[in-house]
């Protein structure tokens, strides 16, 4: 099985867009994939892959001995086994929205599903030959003999499943005109959609599942809750790129370059600078001279000091006060102008060793 490689996350919330439930608007993506599938779209049948886009009205298949797995912009997951056929007849969810819904009509084979956020906060209906179901956030395994009709005994199978985080939820089930047939609250629990007597309207019989069934349907189990957490990524990255692509296309949309700001005076979107007075003896710049339009010369400078970030040999020397004299910088310090001479120190010689005596040996 080739699955489609992204960090799970299930606390990462599904972003969603308004008018998400346009036709043209993919609502789900192809998220695990073995073997081969189609999707039949505008009566045209085309292979899928890994992250194609889902659309409301697409019909998709599975062939012999393939695998496919499906989650939606709420997170709901769907895993068609081989030989499987479920149709999207209804897809609207927008994150906040009131009017949410989601109806998938399954046409044959073993489909295993895990619901999200339109059956805890809108209305899910799966729906097939014989039964429709109200989805109230749970998993769930739904088993549609190829032929399934009202009259056949040989009909669909409802099996209720603990959610990831082992709550179950509830199957509402009734048949295809709505009447109420049962509902399922139950782990490992479920119904088969039986002819009543006398060929009568359907009833939903208690379903007794074997051990070699309940194993069965808990590797079904798996596979859908690690597609859901793996979809759950991939639908966001997927709708991410198909933004920017209509950014990227859409001309009339002018795109302001963005301009990064430290916080600092001058800044975009930060008050200008005040204006530095000049201190007094110091030469005033240039008209031209950015100083001139209220640029300091550097942050906790003062007049008179070199710039900030070159050597002091080459800033300019200050000016002196009228009636000052200019310090000559290039003379020494004790011949500076203004400053007396100093007579050089002499150190004072060491004095000498006296020799020692030497006493003669006795």
């Amino acid at each position: 099985m080739r699955l489609a490689q992204a960090q799970p996350d299930p606390s990462v919330p599904m972003p969603t867009a308004p008018g998400q439930a346009a036709s043209d608007e993919p609502v789900g993506n192809v998220v695990t994939l073995a073997g081969s599938a189609t999707v039949t779209r505008n009566n045209e049948a085309t292979p899928l892959k890994l992250k194609d886009d889902i659309l409301p009205n697409d019909v998709v298949r599975t062939a012999a001995d393939s695998k496919l797995g499906i989650t939606f912009n709420d997170a709901t997951t769907f895993n068609l086994s081989a030989n499987s056929t479920i149709t999207i007849d209804n897809y609207v969810y927008q994150d906040g929205g009131k009017d949410n819904a989601g109806i998938f009509d399954i046409g044959k084979g073993t489909i295993a599903f895990v619901a999200a956020a339109i059956a805890k906060t809108g209305d899910m209906k799966i729906t097939t030959p014989t039964a429709s179901m109200g989805i109230r956030g749970t998993t769930g395994v739904i088993e549609v003999p190829d032929g399934a009709t009202a009259t056949n005994a040989r009909n669909v199978a409802i099996k209720l499943y603990p959610d990831p985080d082992g709550r179950v939820g509830r199957i509402e089930v009734n048949d295809r005109t709505g009447t109420r047939l049962g509902a399922l609250t139950l782990g490992a629990s479920g119904f088969t959609i039986r002819p009543g007597m006398g060929g009568g309207r359907v009833i939903a019989a208690p379903l007794a599942i074997s051990l070699q069934q309940v194993r069965r349907d808990q590797g079904f189990v798996r596979e859908v809750h690690a597609a859901q957490r793996a979809g759950r990524q991939i639908v966001i990255r997927q709708r991410a790129l198909r933004r920017a692509n209509q950014i990227r296309n859409n001309p009339a949309r002018p795109q302001t370059p963005r301009q990064r700001s430290n916080g600092l005076p001058g800044q975009p979107g930060q008050p200008p600078l005040p204006a530095v007075p000049n201190r007094q003896g110091q030469q005033q710049p240039p008209a031209n001279s950015p100083q001139r339009a209220g640029q300091p010369q550097g942050l906790g400078q003062s007049a008179g000091q070199p710039q900030q970030g070159l050597p002091a040999r080459q800033a300019a020397p200050q000016q002196a006060a009228p009636g000052q004299q200019q310090p000559d910088l290039q003379r020494p310090r004790s011949q500076r102008a203004g400053q007396p001479n100093r007579p050089a120190l002499e150190r004072p010689r060491a004095a000498p060793k006296k020799k020692r005596r030497e006493e003669p040996r006795r």
